[in-house]
């Protein structure tokens, strides 16, 4: 599997294009789930792997790859499924970078890389119900078939196995600022529930009102609606945070879409995202995007937020 991944240096063309490419491996049954390219760092064989007592009943162990330590989590195990078995199944280790944080992910079968556009890719049906482990779904063709492919929220998997802290550091709170806060509004758009609340839970302790959006097309048409309505979203709103990876319309195609409009042009809009920082740095000033940020950072959340309220009393 390690030819798979050879170009992915070449595929950063498609994002920014409302484009990705899915990696598509199955949990040794019929389903075929998937995670975007731009997270995996390579696809290896299992490999020895040492047990860590007291660690979360979803971790297999730990691997060592290259002199780095990498928990390897039983993906079937974390989202439902009976937990996997070695014994007589094809097993593979997707190697992943997501919120800054190297962890391997133990799965069956690993088919192939599918190149498709964000807008063939929906949410998962609202009968799922909350506790689905799916920020979304889409189809593959196979010869005269198709089949589902379910897309894994990684970040909820990876929030019930480490604890993601929402507290904030005493000494990165301006007191004064505190008062001009409360009420003023922040739009989230994020496919992750548990991203979306890890912003909320975050921004919320200073007093700000939070507007959650689950992808990039439905932010997009509620911004539109207020403006049509003739409400004056560069005022109403202190800022935009969005997430780079989401079906229908990615965040970057959002933040093209807001800037080619010159009701909300001016909007302030940050990234917040689990991928790689340098790769975005480069895509913040193609789009347009005011900040980039990596997931998931309270304090560095709580700076943005606090930097851009002084831009805005500066320009009262």
């Amino acid at each position: 599997m390690s030819g798979v991944l050879n170009t992915v240096d070449q595929r950063t063309n498609l994002v920014g294009e409302n484009r990705l490419e899915l990696l598509l491996f199955s949990l040794n049954s019929m389903q075929l789930f998937a995670i975007n390219v731009f997270k995996v760092r390579e696809v290896i064989k299992v490999p020895p792997m040492t047990k860590m007592p007291g660690s979360h009943h979803n971790i297999s162990g730990v691997a060592s790859l290259r002199g780095q330590s990498v928990p390897v989590i039983d993906l079937r195990a974390a989202i439902g499924f009976p937990p996997s078995r070695i014994e007589n199944q094809e097993q593979n280790l997707i190697i992943t970078e997501y919120n800054r944080t190297v962890q391997g992910f133990l799965v069956g079968q690993v088919r192939n890389i599918i190149n498709t556009a964000w807008t063939e890719i929906q949410p998962p049906p609202k009968t799922a119900g909350r506790s689905n482990y799916l920020t979304a779904i889409t189809q593959v063709k196979e010869g005269d078939k198709k089949s589902i492919v379910e897309i894994i929220d990684v970040e909820k998997v990876l929030a019930e196995i480490v604890h993601y802290d929402i507290s904030i550091s005493e000494e990165v709170l301006d007191e004064q600022l505190l008062g001009e806060m409360h009420g003023r509004k922040v739009l989230i758009v994020d496919d992750s529930s548990t991203a979306r609340g890890q912003v909320r839970g975050t921004l919320s302790q200073l007093g700000l009102e939070i507007i959650e959006c689950r992808d990039g097309k439905e932010a997009l048409t509620l911004l539109k609606s207020w403006c049509d309505a003739g409400r004056d979203v560069n005022k109403e709103l202190l800022q935009v945070i969005t997430d780079a990876e989401m079906p229908e319309m990615d965040g970057y195609k959002l933040t093209h879409e807001i800037r080619s409009d010159p009701r909300m042009k001016d909007l302030h809009i940050t990234l917040n995202t689990s991928l790689s920082g340098s790769f975005n740095e480069a895509m913040v000033k193609k789009v347009g995007c005011d900040r980039f940020i990596s997931k998931f950072q309270p304090d560095l959340l709580v700076e943005v937020a606090q930097e851009r309220l002084r831009q805005v009393l500066g320009e009262d």
